[in-house]
């Protein structure tokens, strides 16, 4: 058992490396990437973008790229200073080799440097921290609830072969199964959560805006009633 468990441990380590690379070479060579989102949103989307990439305003950007017609891979680039885009390539890591950037992304990673999201502003690292308690949280009931109810309903099923119960719980799962976990899940909150149908649970949110004041039992309650559905 012990081994097995050692075994398992250890093909995370390939496993994750693969899909990180994967992650990597998709976004180098997917139409869309990062550069060409920058560019997108310094052509008027979004403002703040350019703050962030170029340190000055959007018509400092507009006057330069007017009278520069250089050329440039970059789907968007029309009419961009060619020096704002080697910036924004400087600031992605995209002025460097492709092997050497796959190199640094694995050291970053070693280290959890995971960079700065460029939508949010922040460094990732504290976005995901932010937000691990409740990720845990979730996969931990989750958890709780398949091995509450699925290996007892295995025994029981093994038990009673071939009987009713066998035959229309097998029916049912497979229906279940056969339904993608995100259309489920809105039709849960659809019927559960509000609207036109039953109002048993809260439509969003992990607790309710009273929390603080209710006592542990309160809380308790509150929080398994806003986890009862995917919201």
């Amino acid at each position: 058992m012990t081994a097995y468990i050692v075994r398992r441990l250890l093909l995370m380590i390939p496993t994750l490396w693969a899909v990180i690379t994967l992650n990597f070479f998709i976004v180098q060579f997917a139409p869309g990437g990062p550069v060409e989102q920058a560019m997108a949103q310094m052509q008027g989307i979004d403002n703040s973008a350019v703050d962030r990439i170029s340190g000055g305003n959007q018509q400092d950007v507009g006057a330069s790229s007017v009278s520069d017609t250089g050329s440039s891979n970059y789907r968007g680039s029309q009419g961009l200073d060619p020096a704002i885009i080697r910036e924004i390539e400087q600031r992605f890591g995209f002025d460097k080799p492709l092997l050497e950037r796959y190199w640094m992304m694995l050291k970053n990673y070693l280290f959890f440097d995971f960079g700065e999201s460029f939508f949010k502003g922040a460094d990732v690292a504290d976005l995901v921290i932010d937000r691990l308690p409740v990720s845990i949280s979730l996969g931990l009931w989750s958890t709780a609830l398949i091995y509450l109810i699925c290996i007892p309903l295995g025994v029981y099923k093994a038990r009673h072969y071939a009987s009713r119960f066998d035959s229309g719980s097998t029916t049912m799962l497979i229906a279940f199964s056969a339904i993608p976990g995100f259309l489920l899940a809105v039709m849960l909150v659809i019927i559960f959560a509000g609207g036109n149908y039953l109002d048993w649970f809260p439509l969003r949110g992990l607790t309710s805006d009273n929390f603080e004041t209710l006592s542990w039992w309160g809380k308790i309650v509150d929080y398994l009633w806003h986890i009862a559905l995917p919201t």
